[in-house]
């Protein structure tokens, strides 16, 4: 079977033992075909270490060169720096800040969130910021976190269109960190109906 008929047969997100069940072949079969897939661009790769390996196919062949993933964005803009526990990367475009700080809220891991609050001083483009919000399904929590930022650091202003947006949204009351909720920043909590998970003293951070 060719590439091009194999990565429409496995299009979507899957794991090695997906892949293996719908081709019907031995592991090393379909670890070989990943492989095959993956040079000739049909295959993004995200997860390992603790978290399942996934692979994202599609027969529309990635083009271009590897681009800086979400850790590597972090790393670079913010001042709390984090250890990568897997490789991302980024094949089809350019991650951009108004990507990253969503998709980083959108793990739900404490750090992630933490270093996510250094990336809104560079944010240049707030509708952008809205549209991937939305997207990731994230937007009072990006109101909330935007707002912890701006009350402890330097940050860019939010303009007023993309800020009202983002509060008329109507959603439950959720958690940013499941379980996690603290008893600083109540007020921003209360604003956005989120319970914010970070504390004052975790905030230091940015000032060492």
């Amino acid at each position: 079977m060719k590439s091009i008929e194999l990565a429409k047969k496995l299009e979507g997100l899957n794991t090695l033992e997906m892949v293996r069940r719908i081709l019907d072949v031995r592991k090393s079969t379909a670890i070989k075909t990943l492989s095959i897939l993956r040079k000739e661009g049909f295959v993004e790769t995200s997860g390992g270490g603790k978290k399942p390996r996934l692979y994202k196919i599609s027969p529309i062949r990635v083009a271009g060169k590897e681009h800086l993933g979400l850790y590597d964005i972090i790393n670079k803009y913010s001042k709390v720096k984090l250890f990568e526990p897997y490789k991302h990367k980024v094949m089809d475009r350019k991650l951009s800040i108004e990507e990253a700080i969503p998709m980083a809220i959108k793990e739900g891991n404490f750090r992630l969130v933490l270093a996510s609050l250094g990336l809104f001083n560079f944010v240049r483009d707030w509708s952008k910021l809205h549209y991937f919000a939305k997207k990731y399904g994230v937007t009072k929590e990006v109101g909330a976190l935007y707002d912890v930022a701006r009350s402890y650091m330097k940050t860019r202003k939010m303009d007023e269109r993309t800020r009202k947006s983002l509060l008329k949204i109507k959603t439950r009351k959720q958690f940013i960190i499941k379980h996690a909720k603290s008893k600083d920043f109540t007020d921003i909590g209360k604003r956005w109906n989120v319970y914010v998970p970070l504390n004052k003293a975790d905030l230091d951070r940015y000032k060492e």
